[in-house]
């Protein structure tokens, strides 16, 4: 059975001039994608009036909570015991984002209620990864 959990979480972009704006978001886990989590923006956060989503693996939240982590285009960070830090790069730029780390901590105990740690059928995400890479899904 496929389930998909989904959690609101108000995060704080950081701007250029050291400014902090409230920007809705929304932590999205599903089975069908085991390893990875998403962060769904809305269209009026985003630079082209489209929403923007962004996926990376379930084990980099894991790892950012507690330290500093990631590679590429997202990083991840814990500043004091309230704050996770999450950088997101695009060909456009990065987003520096806050987000509350009992939201994030809460979020990713979710998604191991859904697919414990472990228990990720590998085999079966790389399948389906590469069909979907290569259109054949």
């Amino acid at each position: 059975m496929d389930t998909t959990l989904e959690q609101p979480a108000c995060a704080r972009l950081v701007t250029a001039e050291n400014q902090q704006l409230p920007v809705p978001a929304t932590l999205r886990y599903g089975s069908t994608d085991p390893l990875a989590v998403c962060v769904d923006f809305p269209p009026e956060v985003s630079l082209d009036g489209q929403g923007v989503t962004w996926t990376f693996a379930r084990a980099l939240l894991a790892e950012g909570l507690s330290g500093p982590a990631g590679g590429g285009d997202v990083h991840i960070w814990p500043c004091g015991r309230d704050i996770t830090v999450v950088e997101f790069h695009s060909p456009y730029g990065l987003a520096l984002l806050q987000f509350p780390t009992p939201t994030l901590r809460g979020f990713l105990l979710g998604t191991y209620a859904v697919v414990g740690a472990g228990q990720e059928d590998l085999d079966q995400a790389v399948e389906r990864g590469l069909g979907e890479l290569f259109g054949s899904v």
